[in-house]
């Protein structure tokens, strides 16, 4: 079976590639750092070796509870945030029918406490009214405030529709193991729960029950998706020589560019599966790196959609830029192009041939231009889009994420700056044990 394959040959026309290997201490010395728990972070490193620490009987435990969600509900509700959200929707958006939620052939997977929107909650309220549904809440804490005040809001209304006694059987918590208020409310009200360990992070949890109950409640097979990221484990482990280490590669080539002034890395894809693989990718990267005056900034494309509105940007702006592509070799289905006696279209030279030739023609002329105006390129090549790449990629993203934090002398596995908000928000709402900072706030205001 192949493996997904980095290629970094077309960022050497911008950087040099006798740099890049040059990596290969401070690589080395990351991934020693990640392995013997030595660097900044290192009660987060949870996430390191937990592909291979999944058992058959805990996989089988999600399975079974996500099969009895799909046989008793309408619609699931996912609530959560940032990495509690993030990662399970983009492996379902990749993995399911672009028009599943017409088609409603299984649960419809939603999702709640990602935003603080009245009109959403409404809207999500309305739609829930004529359904039997579920709950899946994700939080370690319990009160972190988007997801707190879905999971209320959410929670009330099924015990209405459904009694208490049946809304109880169709809550699922993914929480602390011992404390918090989410902990506590689910053992007190006996809620099946499952466990977010203290040393996993939101945005590296993908692979831990956060993300696989979601994704196995979407119908998609989580001992393939674990499989891949086992894969993917072995093939960036620290015995594996630098030069055939995928993850220390993509780690020294993105800081060589940064160091070089490229500030910015797009994530770029060619299948509209993908848009939400580059919103998890974009937390992972944005999350772990952005700190201390320091750090590429994450973006992302959807193309060819977005040659028609950034690619002028891209083609001719600042060159700041640099494009990391995942391409998908092949895709699960097959279109081809039909012949037209009138050819009004121009397009008759197209009859017969795939869809996706088309598209691997534009993936291939795109890079060439981009290369020619300035942009580095990095490809990313999944065989084919299934739950077993998609876990090599995710696995991938992770290990690479925490090398390059290291390399970059920042701690990847914190957030300090995301609090910053918080304290304003529960400042402005009058928050109990927030009364200083109203009055300072208040005042600034003025």
């Amino acid at each position: 079976m192949k493996d997904i394959q980095l290629t970094i040959d077309k960022t050497f026309g911008f950087v040099n590639q006798a740099a890049v290997q040059g990596y290969k201490q401070q690589a080395t010395e990351a991934q020693k750092m990640l392995h013997e728990g030595t660097g900044k972070g290192n009660d987060f490193l949870g996430w390191l070796n937990l592909p291979k620490e999944l058992t058959p009987e805990f996989l089988d435990d999600i399975n079974t509870t996500a099969q009895y969600l799909k046989d008793n509900c309408e619609v699931i509700v996912v609530i959560g945030i940032g990495g509690s959200y993030l990662g399970a929707k983009a492996v379902n958006d990749a993995l399911s029918d672009t028009f599943a939620w017409i088609k409603q052939d299984k649960p419809l997977i939603v999702y709640a406490g990602q935003n603080i929107g009245e009109d959403y909650l409404y809207e999500l309220q309305e739609l829930l009214k004529t359904k039997k549904f579920g709950i899946i809440s994700i939080s370690k804490s319990g009160t972190t405030t988007e997801p707190a005040l879905a999971f209320r809001l959410l929670k009330t209304q099924l015990e209405q529709q459904q009694g208490k006694q049946e809304a109880q059987k169709l809550i699922v918590c993914i929480t602390d193991k011992a404390r918090g208020a989410l902990r506590t409310l689910a053992t007190q009200e006996g809620y099946k729960t499952f466990v977010i360990e203290d040393n996993v992070g939101g945005r590296y949890s993908v692979l831990s029950p956060v993300g696989l109950l979601p994704i196995a409640c979407a119908g998609f097979d989580i001992k393939q998706l674990v499989a891949g990221a086992v894969r993917m484990q072995e093939l960036c482990d620290i015995s594996v020589p630098y030069e055939q280490n995928p993850a220390a590669q993509y780690a020294a080539v993105r800081n060589e560019l940064y160091k070089n002034g490229k500030t910015t890395e797009i994530l770029v894809n060619f299948n509209p599966k993908l848009h939400y693989v580059s919103e998890w990718w974009k937390q992972l990267y944005g999350e772990s790196e952005g700190k201390e005056n320091k750090g590429i900034f994450p973006a992302s494309v959807d193309f060819t959609t977005d040659l028609h509105s950034m690619g002028q940007w891209i083609q001719e702006g600042q060159r700041t830029i640099f494009e990391t592509v995942i391409s998908v070799e092949k895709p699960n289905h097959e279109v081809l192009f039909p012949f037209n006696e009138d050819n009004l279209d121009g397009l008759n030279f197209l009859a017969g041939k795939r869809v996706d030739e088309v598209n691997k023609m534009a993936e291939l002329g795109t890079m060439l231009a981009h290369i020619d105006g300035g942009v580095p390129n990095i490809k990313i090549s999944m065989p084919q889009l299934n739950e077993y790449y998609l876990g090599e990629l995710i696995y991938f993203f992770e290990k690479a994420c925490g090398i390059s934090g290291y390399i970059l002398g920042i701690n990847p596995f914190n957030q300090p700056g995301v609090e910053a908000y918080k304290k304003n928000m529960f400042a402005l709402l009058d928050k109990p044990g927030y009364e200083e900072e109203s009055k300072k706030i208040k005042q600034r205001l003025k």
